[in-house]
C-alpha cells in the first residue's frame, strides 16, 4: 500500500518530534494501514485508586489525582436554565468527579460564567479546575486568561490549555516571540494558573508537531487533550500515535469525544457504556465527557462505578465491531470537517 501524503507527513513529524524528546520510534499509520489485523492501543497499566464509586488516577507528572471521569464544559452551557447546569455540576463533584473542563468560547463565555457560579459554597476547592485560551498572540491570550478567571470566579485555574492546535502552523504562533505560550508562563508566573496543556482535535499530525516545537523552546507541556474513542484506533489515530510519546514523557493524557458528541453511536456497534469504559482503559488520566443533564450525568457516574480495565481481548473484540465504521472518519466529524472547529468559525478568537 503506497502511504497517503498526510500519513508520510505523520511519519515524518513522529519521528521528528520523538527524536527532538528523545524517544524510540512507532509504526506510522502508513505501516499501521498495511497490517489486516486490528492492532490495540496501549492499555493503561497505571495505579488506579477507588474512592466510592469514582476510580482517580495520576495526572502526569503534576502530582495531582484526578477522577477518571471528567465533567465536559461545553454541555454545561447547553440547558435552558442556568439552575440545572448549577445542579449538574455540584451533583457531579458530590459523587467524585474532580475534573472540570471549560473553555474561554463556550457558548460565548455563558459555559465558565454558569460553572463560576456553580463552584460558589466551598465547590471551587473541591474540584480540579481546567479551561482553554485560544488566542494565538501573548496580548490576546492575557486578556482571554483575565476574563476566563473573572467567570469562573477564582483567583487561580489550576490548567489552562491552548485550544483548538489544528494547524500545521498553530504550534510557531503558539511559541513565536510575543506568542500564546507567553502570555501562559507569565499568568503561571503571577500564580494565575498552575499547569499548562493543549488541545486539538482534528490530526496526530498536528499534535506531534506542537510537541516538537515545543521540545525545541525547552519546554514541557503537562497535559494533552485529544479525541480517544472507539473510532480513533483505526483512522488518524491518537492512541496510536501521541499517547505513548506522552505516557514516556509523564505528560498527563486528556481524552475527550469518547462518543464523538454522540455521532459514534449512531454507527450502531458501540453502547455509550462500552465507548466510557474503552476511553477509561487506555493510559487516559480523565475521559472528559458532556452532561447536559442529570440523566446524562447517571450514566456517566454508572460507567465510572463498572469500570474494570478491558482486557486485551475485549478492546480487539470492541475494535473488531468498530473497525468498517470507522474508514474514512466518518463518525469522527471533528477529523474530517470543520463542523467542531470554533475558531475557523471565528477566527478572529485567534488574534
Amino acid at each position: 500500500m503506497t502511504p497517503t501524503r498526510r500519513q508520510v507527513l505523520l511519519s515524518t513529524s513522529a519521528a521528528a518530534a520523538m527524536a527532538a524528546i528523545g524517544l524510540p520510534s512507532f509504526q506510522s499509520l502508513a505501516a499501521q494501514a498495511d497490517q489486516p489485523a486490528v492492532s490495540i492501543p496501549p492499555l493503561n497499566n497505571a495505579p488506579t485508586e477507588r474512592v466510592g464509586d469514582m476510580p482517580y488516577r495520576s495526572l502526569g507528572r503534576t502530582g495531582e489525582r484526578v477522577s477518571l471521569i471528567g465533567l465536559g464544559g461545553f454541555h454545561i452551557g447547553i440547558p435552558k436554565d442556568p439552575a440545572e447546569s448549577t445542579r449538574i455540576i455540584r451533583s457531579a463533584i458530590d459523587r467524585g468527579i474532580n475534573f472540570l473542563d471549560n473553555c474561554w468560547d463556550y457558548h460565548n463565555g455563558d459555559s465558565e460564567v454558569r460553572m463560576g457560579n456553580a463552584l460558589r459554597d466551598g465547590y471551587r476547592k473541591k474540584v480540579f479546575l481546567m479551561t482553554k485560551i485560544d488566542s494565538r498572540s501573548k496580548e490576546g491570550a492575557a486578556q482571554q486568561i483575565d476574563q476566563s478567571l473573572k467567570r469562573l470566579q477564582t483567583d487561580i485555574i489550576d490548567l489552562i490549555q491552548h485550544h483548538e492546535i489544528l494547524r500545521m502552523e498553530d504550534p510557531d504562533r503558539v511559541f513565536a516571540d510575543g506568542g500564546s505560550n507567553e502570555a501562559m508562563l507569565a499568568a503561571q508566573k503571577a500564580g494565575k494558573l498552575r499547569f499548562i496543556g493543549f488541545t486539538g482535535h482534528k490530526d496526530p499530525a498536528v499534535h506531534l508537531r506542537m510537541l516538537e516545537v515545543a521540545a525545541k523552546h525547552n519546554f514541557k507541556f503537562d497535559t494533552v487533550q485529544m479525541p480517544l474513542n472507539v473510532m480513533d484506533a483505526h483512522f488518524r489515530s491518537f492512541a496510536h500515535n501521541v499517547v505513548p510519546i506522552l505516557t514516556q514523557q509523564q505528560i498527563g493524557v486528556l481524552g475527550m469525544k469518547p462518543m464523538g458528541s454522540g455521532v459514534i453511536l449512531q454507527s450502531k456497534t458501540a453502547a455509550p457504556i462500552d465507548c466510557l469504559h474503552y476511553a477509561m482503559s487506555l493510559p487516559t488520566a480523565v475521559v472528559i465527557t458532556g452532561c447536559d443533564s442529570m440523566k446524562i450525568l447517571d450514566q456517566a457516574i454508572e460507567a465510572a462505578r463498572t469500570f474494570q480495565p478491558l482486557s486485551a481481548d475485549q478492546i480487539t473484540a470492541l475494535l473488531d465491531r468498530t473497525r468498517d465504521a470507522a474508514q474514512n472518519g466518518k463518525f469522527e466529524l471533528f477529523k474530517t470537517t470543520s463542523n467542531f472547529d470554533g475558531t475557523a468559525h471565528h477566527p478572529e478568537w485567534l488574534g
